[in-house]
């Protein structure tokens, strides 16, 4: 099905994403790296502890990609091998965690809502299955508490104030990694979310639910999409394109704000504006309600934090944002027909949608 060179290209990427990944795991969990010298450098040692975060991640994402291949398969949809996207910018002093996900691309023509349901589903479920379960070991195999001395021996300083002096980044909360901490971790040994990049399966878990999330993602051809896509057939562009909607308001929440400097809004609120327009770029709507749209989203922004100065999104999801509408788009393609699914697949879409509600954490990454 697949010629030798494809097989070649694809696994090479796959595993330049496994290096990659470890490289970065060797930066989160012990503060190690190629570019520096000393105490500090990453040897062969913790280059082999570091798989402990590389491994389990990117495993969690080639099962989730394997879940879109082999359904792909089954109803006979050509495609082609998960292509894995290497990520580390260490060598610039930049974090990273690895990857910028992988992908697959259907080079068949789909002209079934079922099939659509069947391939966007099978991906993510596959992997929040086996993110599960990496997370349930992470929580129920914590280390002792003095293991965090030896990433940060400072701490173990009586001189030293706190944490807070030394850390500006954590990670988010978010339903299910909230639950498990509470459940099944050992409260004594569970660290507080700006320690977690240090316990390689806890963060590696933490790091496939996001992935999770933004794939189920009710808008356009994600896999969420597909989603209700095969749930809602006559709905799903106004679902769409009311979440899309939502998002960005969400995520551009303080951008403008009746607070910055008059001379400051002069220059951002047109390039905002013209942001939001491109962004709708994909969705199928006329200039004149992009348009109205984009404007909207600005005046209710400006006055939510007029009225609200503390209401504050997450500037972080509008790259994410604009690749959906600019690049990707907001619409899903139409199939003939609107005939719906059947019982079963009905309730698994909708253990979709609850694993989305799970998994998602609306400040995923919090730098301070």
């Amino acid at each position: 099905m697949y010629s030798p060179k494809e097989y070649l290209k694809h696994g090479l990427f796959f595993i330049l994403t496994i290096l990659a990944a470890t490289l970065a795991g060797g930066e989160w969990v012990y503060g190690k790296s190629i570019m520096v010298s000393g105490e500090n450098a990453l040897t062969w040692e913790y280059f082999l502890k570091s798989l402990a975060y590389s491994i389990p991640f990117i495993g969690i994402l080639l099962v989730h990609e394997l879940g879109h291949l082999f359904t792909s398969i089954h109803h006979k949809v050509k495609c082609t091998l998960p292509f894995f996207i290497p990520a580390w910018f260490g060598f610039l002093g930049a974090p990273s965690i690895g990857t910028l996900g992988a992908i697959i691309r259907m080079k068949g023509f789909v002209n079934s809502r079922k099939k659509f349901f069947d391939i966007g589903v099978a991906g993510p479920l596959a992997g929040f299955v086996v993110a599960l379960g990496v997370l349930i070991y992470g929580f129920t195999n914590l280390p002792p508490t003095d293991y965090i001395y030896e990433i940060h021996p400072e701490y173990a300083d009586p001189t030293f104030e706190g944490y807070e002096d030394a850390i500006d980044f954590e990670l988010g909360q978010n339903l299910l990694f909230w639950t498990m901490s509470k459940t099944i971790a050992d409260p004594e040994r569970m660290p507080e979310m700006s320690e977690l990049i240090h316990y390689p399966f806890l963060f590696a878990g933490y790091l496939a639910l996001f992935f999770t999330a933004l794939n189920l993602l009710p808008i356009g051809q994600l896999d969420g999409g597909h989603v209700i896509f095969g749930l809602f057939p006559k709905h799903h562009r106004q679902i769409s394109l009311v979440t899309f909607t939502a998002f960005l308001m969400y995520a551009g929440l303080g951008i403008i704000s009746p607070y910055h400097p008059g001379n400051e809004l002069i220059f951002r609120i047109p390039l905002y504006v013209g942001f939001l327009y491109i962004s709708y770029h994909k969705s199928g709507l006329s200039v004149q309600n992009k348009l109205t749209l984009a404007l909207g989203i600005a005046a209710a922004q400006y006055a939510l934090v007029f009225f609200q100065p503390t209401w504050q999104g997450y500037q972080g999801w509008l790259l994410f944002a604009f690749l959906l509408g600019r690049v990707m788009g907001i619409r899903h393609p139409e199939v003939s027909g609107y005939k719906p699914l059947d019982s079963k697949r009905k309730l698994i879409g909708w253990l979709a949608i609850l694993i989305f509600a799970l998994c998602f954490s609306p400040q995923p990454f919090i730098f301070k």
